[in-house]
């Protein structure tokens, strides 16, 4: 009976675990080699015969027959063997029976725990080396935990994977039973244990994303050049066709916008922004600083930075809300970009205008650079609108927008 249960539990691992038949052979006979070593000592010979379908197995010692045994492990007298059958004789091998009971009960608990516990290493590294080779790609989950630092996911086979905070939107609010789609963006061993990390915020999340969704691109037809993020603000996605007759911005947003609206719910309405690719960076730049309309750019190339001028009430669509239009431009340039007003002819007639970096000992560096951000960097652009108005563009306090108008008002009044 107790063999009869080792084998159940052994047949158990099989089905649920999905261990391919030779490898269970291998590991639970190796289990009870071990186990007949320790009774036997290591010198012993045994044969073991399993038969998985039928859930039974035989195990036999191997001794040769002596007038005199010097090692009970290998050997049996003539005398004990001629009880049992007088046919045999010295120097011939000998077959002993050993029985499952003779294991004792501590001796069957040691062999179940070593079969539970090989099973589950070979367990983990199937489930490392499935995951391994899905780097990259998207994979459905139920969340069945959500802390404050990570999220825990079920796949559909209940193996455990890890969303980390920091790799979900900013929006993001899971809870025990939700659906969610990631990419897969690292698998690692850790503490003997495999650990599948995956991503919301990834930049290939919103790759495979549009891969799913725009056929052209699964087929080829349209190629993703480049994608840049700010995970659940805003994101530019460069696409490229190798067939004129396909236009890749309209492909990919769909008739009515129908196959980008369902990435943009699956980002939690980030923005995305698809742009034709082109390697002429000029050209790139004033494509993903759309809509804002550029008057004309200086470029740095030792520096890696482009100065972009625009009319005044280009700037702030240039720049974007937090500056993310001109942040994500620069990254899929791979420039750094400022952006600067135009002045128009009675602004450049008029010599008394100061640029704000001017008056940086007496105004905060940092909140100069917030002016600039919204297109403001010369004194006369600042004392140009309303307090209110600053306090609201800017996100500076009050206080603070009316001390620096005090000091750009002293300058004129000079």
């Amino acid at each position: 009976m107790e063999g009869l249960n080792l084998i159940s539990t052994f047949a158990e691992f099989k089905e649920l675990k999905s261990i391919d038949r030779p490898t269970m052979m291998s590991v639970l006979e190796d289990v009870f080699r071990t186990q007949l070593e320790k009774m036997y000592g290591e010198d012993a010979v045994f044969d073991i015969i399993i038969n998985i379908d039928k859930g039974d197995f035989e195990i036999y010692r191997t001794l040769t027959v002596v007038e005199t045994v010097e090692n009970p492990a290998t050997e049996i007298s003539l005398a004990d063997v001629q009880a049992i059958d007088n046919s045999y004789e010295v120097g011939e091998e000998f077959a002993e029976k050993v029985e499952l009971a003779s294991f004792g009960r501590r001796g069957i608990l040691n062999l179940r725990q070593n079969l539970s516990g090989r099973i589950m290493d070979i367990e983990k590294a199937n489930l490392f080396n499935s995951y391994r080779d899905r780097i990259g790609e998207v994979i459905a989950g139920e969340v069945y935990q959500s802390w404050k630092k990570e999220a825990l996911v079920m796949d559909e086979d209940g193996n455990e994977l890890v969303l980390p905070k920091t790799e979900q939107i900013p929006a993001d609010h899971f809870r025990k039973g939700d659906s969610v789609k990631a990419v897969i963006i690292g698998v690692e061993m850790r503490n003997n244990s495999p650990i599948i990390t995956l991503s919301r915020t990834s930049p290939l999340f919103l790759e495979r994303l549009f891969e799913q969704e725009v056929p052209e691109i699964f087929d080829g037809l349209i190629t993703i050049k480049k994608v840049v993020r700010m995970p659940g603000e805003r994101a530019k996605v460069a696409v490229e066709s190798y067939d004129e007759r396909i236009d890749p911005v309209g492909a990919c947003v769909g008739v009515k916008g129908a196959r980008i609206h369902g990435i943009v719910r699956e980002l939690r309405n980030e923005n995305i922004d698809i742009i034709n690719w082109t390697s002429n960076k000029q050209l790139l730049i004033q494509r993903a600083l759309s809509p804002a309309k550029i008057s004309s750019m200086e470029f740095n190339e030792e520096e890696k930075s482009v100065n972009v001028y625009l009319k005044p009430s280009e700037v702030s669509l240039a720049i974007g809300k937090g500056g993310s239009n001109i942040k994500l431009a620069g990254m899929l340039a791979e420039y750094e970009i400022e952006a600067y007003r135009e002045m128009d002819a009675e602004e450049q007639a008029d010599d008394e205008d100061v640029l704000l970096e001017e008056f940086s000992d007496e105004i905060e560096p940092w909140v100069i650079e917030q002016l600039k951000k919204i297109g403001l960097d010369t004194a006369k652009s600042v004392l140009a609108l309303s307090v209110d108005e600053l306090a609201r563009r800017s996100d500076l306090e009050e206080e603070t927008v009316i001390n620096v108008q005090n000091i750009l008002k002293a300058e004129f009044e000079d």
